[in-house]
């Protein structure tokens, strides 16, 4: 895997104050969390494993879908969610890391 640098610009920080906002919500690390360990799951597979109602579970997942954190596929009547890597590997990236150390640390 390659880094990337990236451009240290305001849509670049607008970019990642979504990520981060989405990421510092416990609820929304747990879901991440279960996503990873089942591979993909439905929200009705989800509201079993958390207590919380379908309808501010659905919004969780919009935040993290948004934010680049999951995928979607359609099955029939369900939306099955699983983990972009792609998007996590993003904020755990070297790449990023560079915008906030000096040139000779990256």
């Amino acid at each position: 895997m390659t880094s990337q640098v990236i451009a240290p610009n305001e849509d670049t920080f607008v970019k990642f104050e979504k990520k981060f906002k989405a990421l510092a919500d416990q609820k929304r690390l747990e879901i991440l969390h279960l996503i990873q360990q089942h591979h993909s799951l439905c929200v009705c597979d989800l509201a079993e494993h958390i207590d919380m109602p379908q309808s501010k579970l659905s919004y969780h997942l919009k935040q993290l879908l948004d934010a680049g954190f999951l995928n979607v596929e359609k099955k029939g009547t369900w939306n099955y969610y699983s983990i972009n890597n792609e998007g996590i590997n993003e904020v755990l990236s070297p790449a990023l890391c560079c915008l906030f150390r000096n040139e000779e640390s990256c």
